[in-house]
């Protein structure tokens, strides 16, 4: 048991030193650590201890970059290092705690959005992990590049919608945002038991009865739909941000890696621990040289 403490108190150790030589991500990340710091206090205060798990947690989020550094041999972009910390303070504290997904319609598909975008660049790193392994000899093209971090984004983009959907069913925490609709069409209405679908238009109440007899009406205006409109909204929008990205790192190969915006979600394989590396001069492998060479 002391052999773990000790574990998770190094990596914790190595984590901040990392961050450290990385002046702006650590500014970034020392401001959000207090403002979550602060939401749990209060949150603890309020009696609302679900929302200061959900800050701790928080707290853990922010780390995983540095301890991916450290894991894979990787230096991530300090752009892309800092929107994933904002991405998850946007998601967790303001989203979930402030209540952002209900206040802003927009809210969660703009994160949705920005999800697929990053996790397609993820997408493209480990295309790179491969090529500059010595294990493996690929010379994978800048279309199976760019077709790999589509199809690895969107994976991870369904696996968040299974975690969503099994969250609303065990637990019921409605992750899978309803929308209320106007008209539905389904074969359940069927009176004769068969496969003819039965449409009801202009509805602008739903009444739900109870076991016990009670009579509930939902005042929405209309049906509540549950979750599949959602789904369907967060994975379309996640192929946008997936499709976006993949044009840009298929055109940042072509051109030997040569364009900058790109460079600044791509990471770059080092040789030596991150909390050594400069980060404005990080230390190539010879295969991660030869991978960012590439163009053709």
């Amino acid at each position: 048991m002391a052999g773990k403490k000790k574990g998770v108190r190094a990596v914790l150790t190595n984590a901040h030193r990392a961050l450290r030589r990385k002046r702006t991500v650590a500014v970034v990340y020392f401001t959000l650590r207090f403002l979550v710091i602060a939401v749990m206090v209060a949150q603890f205060f309020n009696g609302d201890f679900e929302s200061v798990f959900l800050c701790g947690m928080t707290l853990v989020l922010f780390l995983l970059p540095t301890v991916f550094e450290r894991a894979l041999m990787i230096d991530l972009p300090n752009t892309m290092e800092i929107i994933i910390m904002l991405f998850i303070f946007a998601a967790e504290i303001l989203g979930e705690i402030s209540s952002f997904y209900t206040t802003f319609r927009g809210w969660d598909t703009i994160l949705h959005t920005i999800n697929g975008f990053l996790c397609a660049a993820i997408g493209f790193a480990l295309v790179d992990m491969l090529n500059r392994t010595e294990k493996f000899s690929l010379s994978l093209s800048p279309v199976f590049m760019s077709i790999v971090a589509f199809c690895f984004s969107m994976t991870i983009g369904v696996l968040w919608e299974f975690f969503e959907c099994a969250m609303d069913q065990l637990l019921l925490l409605d992750m899978q945002k309803d929308t209320v609709v106007n008209t539905i069409s389904s074969v359940m209405l069927d009176p004769a038991g068969g496969n003819s679908r039965v449409m009801i238009q202009d509805i602008v109440e739903t009444i739900v009865v109870t076991g016990d007899g009670r009579q509930i009406a939902l005042g929405l205006g209309g049906y509540l739909d549950i979750g599949i409109l959602d789904t369907m909204k967060d994975l379309f929008v996640n192929f946008i941000g997936a499709v976006v990205f993949s044009f840009i790192g298929y055109f940042y190969v072509k051109s030997r890696g040569k364009g900058k915006f790109a460079s600044r979600f791509i990471p770059q394989v080092v040789e030596v621990q991150p909390e050594d590396i400069n980060p404005r001069q990080p230390k190539l492998s010879k295969r991660a040289k030869k991978f960012q060479g590439k163009g053709e």
